[in-house]
């Protein structure tokens, strides 16, 4: 009897079969030896099926046909790919295929590829074990092979992965529908366009409403100018800044003059204070010095979040392009898994970590960095920092470096070489000690007003040095010269120094920034932070909008439906004018779609599922009567034509672009059927 391995990509498969030294042609469809098989999913291969498959007279778009719950749900071979999955079927139920390694993606995501293969290649009597790794390396490949567990283990997680599919087929046929009927007419006269489907999802529509409350917020906001006086302290070339307050016992102390207690809401009261200020002698009197020194840790490893917002700061790419780099490092042995929200290491992981210092001496940017923290030896301690939690990792621990895959270095392009520079350096400088700064603090006096001093100096850099990256422009941390850093010293209480000069500083209020890729997927990550109720931010902390795996597919499936726009230069995300309009209809339609603590709870709710913490039946049934509720109370609406006058209200920031629109709209009608079976893909 043989062994089947079953991989999601074919270069997945590929490595397994040179692991196992199995070969062959892979034009076949898998590889062969005498002792096993090696063969691949190319991602999906099953899909859901559309309603027409249930009932041929769904597929014409009715109310008397909403809300459509099947009891079971039907699947189908996609076309495209019809020639694999009937190779991998016939594998499967081979005569002498004993036991099938399931070797899919370690996530909910790969769970669901092969269980849908499973399922519609209806394979029975068959040992099934699952592969779980973290890495492609041989040495993880053979382990997981080794500690394969029965694929029934897992059954808690292909539940979870069913779910989140049915989930997100339900709202967006039933809620695409329900509102395409009501509202597609109206935007159509409004927008002058061709056709219109309004395409909505359980992740897409909640973060179209943070884009867009962002935006409007920004719109809103009324910038508002305030007068600061700050003072030139010190010897003339070695001086330091020290800002006016009014605190209790001073003249201005809870003016009415005052924006806040540094500034001044008009000018000229501004400048009657630094024509009393400028009285008298130029001095001020210390009345307190403080010195502290102040230590900043190396952060937390790398989770996929984390590394797609430092993509798009440093390299301006997008987090699905942050994603491919980090794939592709991932397929050719550099990294470990990509698809984490962890950002520590497992216990296990951390005993074998030397290997995977010591590895990064043969990578020349970190190769010093590599050898001092093999030399210091504090990689031997890490088990017990904060930088190693097994409660904080649910499938896989964060992205680091494994210490091999050399060879595929120079077939990297230039920026997937820099993302594997910054994930060592990130890695590398847990095992440095902290950055040391030297804080000062200073209150000082004079003509009865209050001047205060804060600022600080390295005077260790630490893990700093480490996390350089070696791309990046040099930063000037040394502010202070060794003697003005000597003459700080020495300033103690009493004495008296010289005031160089005091100017009249103008500053304004600041919006909100906009999102940019990066900050919008830690804001997705983060969904608990828009959650008010204490004891509910709780409940779902650790839940996110969508998972690490799928975050990047909303923000460009949003992009494609012309719903948002992404600068590519900058990154930058900001809403359209007809995502502006599909962000009214919800809003006064289904406006749960856009509460980010709903949709949190979804997704822990798929969490306890796949924990065994809630029963399938248990999140159905919560499933279905939302979708049956909202598709029920839309289609109950009855007043959609006045639901112009809130599109009013946004046109005139869209003056300027109604062309530009038309065209745009006119390319969304188009992806509108897809849209509408699964408008999220989590």
């Amino acid at each position: 009897m043989k062994n089947l391995y079953i991989a999601e990509k074919p270069s997945v498969a590929r490595q397994f079969a040179d692991v196992l030294g199995v070969k062959g042609n892979a034009g076949n469809g898998y590889l062969e030896s005498d002792t096993a098989v090696v063969t691949w999913c190319v991602g999906h291969l099953v899909t859901m099926s559309y309603p027409e498959v249930y009932d041929p007279n769904l597929k014409k778009w009715s109310l008397s046909t909403i809300p459509f719950i099947p009891t079971e749900y039907k699947y189908e071979v996609l076309p495209d790919t019809k020639k694999q999955f009937n190779i991998v079927a016939g594998l499967l139920n081979r005569d002498d295929i004993g036991c099938i390694y399931v070797a899919t993606d370690s996530g909910r995501e790969g769970e669901y590829i092969y269980r849908l293969v499973d399922s519609m290649a209806h394979v029975t009597g068959k040992e099934k074990r699952r592969v779980w790794i973290d890495s492609q390396t041989e040495e993880e490949i053979l382990r997981g092979i080794r500690e394969a567990k029965p694929l029934s283990e897992y059954d808690s997680l292909s539940d979870a992965a069913y779910l989140r599919a049915q989930e997100d087929y339900l709202m967006g046929i039933n809620f695409s529908r329900a509102l395409s009927l009501k509202f597609s007419n109206v935007v159509q006269r409004y927008l002058g366009m061709d056709r219109c489907v309004i395409a909505v999802g359980r992740v897409m529509t909640c973060v179209l409403g943070i884009i867009v409350k962002r935006e409007r917020e920004i719109r809103e906001f009324v910038k508002t100018p305030f007068y600061r006086l700050v003072a030139n302290v010190g010897e003339e070339g070695q001086t330091f800044d020290a800002e006016w307050k009014a605190v209790k016992g001073t003249k201005y102390f809870e003016s009415p003059l005052l924006y806040k207690e540094n500034g001044f809401k008009e000018r000229p009261a501004a400048e009657q204070l630094l024509a009393e200020l400028k009285a008298g002698e130029p001095e001020a009197v210390a009345q307190a010095v403080e010195r502290k020194k102040e230590k900043k840790q190396p952060p937390m490893l790398y989770n996929l979040a984390e590394l797609q917002n430092d993509c798009s700061s440093f390299f301006k790419i997008s987090p699905s392009d942050t994603l491919k780099i980090v794939q592709e490092l991932y397929e050719k042995k550099l990294v470990t898994y990509p698809r984490t929200d962890a950002r520590v290491l497992s216990t296990a992981v951390a005993k074998e970590i030397g290997r995977n210092i010591s590895g990064l001496k043969n990578f020349q940017p970190v190769a010093e960095f590599a050898q001092g923290a093999m030399e210091s030896g504090t990689y031997k301690g890490i088990a017990k920092t904060k930088y190693v939690n097994d409660k904080q990792i649910t499938d896989h621990y964060a992205i680091i470096p494994t210490g091999q895959g050399f060879g595929a270095l120079r077939s990297l392009a230039p920026t997937a070489l820099k993302v594997y520079e910054i994930i060592c350096r990130r890695f590398l400088s847990i095992f440095y000690p902290a950055a040391e700064y030297q804080k000062v603090a200073m209150t000082l006096s004079k003509n009865g007003e209050k001047l205060f001093a804060n600022f600080k100096y390295l005077i260790n850099d630490g893990y700093l040095k480490v996390a350089a990256n070696s791309f990046s422009k040099k930063k000037d941390d040394v502010k202070y010269s060794p003697e003005f850093i000597a003459r700080l010293a020495k300033i103690k209480k009493g004495d008296k120094l010289s005031v160089q000069g005091i100017d009249i500083k103008e500053g304004e209020t600041s919006p909100p920034k906009r999102y940019n890729s990066g900050s919008l997927i830690l804001t997705m990550e983060n969904a608990g932070q828009f959650i008010e109720d204490e004891a509910l931010r709780e409940q779902i902390k650790g839940a996110g909008i969508g998972t690490s795996a799928t975050r990047d597919g909303i923000i460009t499936k949003l992009e494609k439906n012309k719903y948002i726009s992404l600068n590519k230069k900058t990154q930058i995300v900001t809403p359209t004018f007809l995502g502006e309009i599909i962000y009214d209809i919800v809003y006064y339609s289904i406006n749960g779609l856009l509460r980010a603590d709903l949709t949190a709870s979804w997704e822990k709710g798929l969490e306890g599922v796949a924990e065994g913490q809630i029963s399938k039946q248990e999140y159905t049934d919560k499933m279905t009567t939302f979708v049956t509720k909202y598709t029920n109370l839309v289609k109950q609406i009855q007043n959609q034509n006045g639901i112009t006058g809130v599109f009013d209200k946004t046109k005139v920031f869209y003056a300027k672009g109604g062309g530009a629109q038309k065209k745009e709209t006119r390319a969304t009608a188009r992806t509108g059927a897809k849209a509408e079976k699964n408008a999220d893909t989590q």
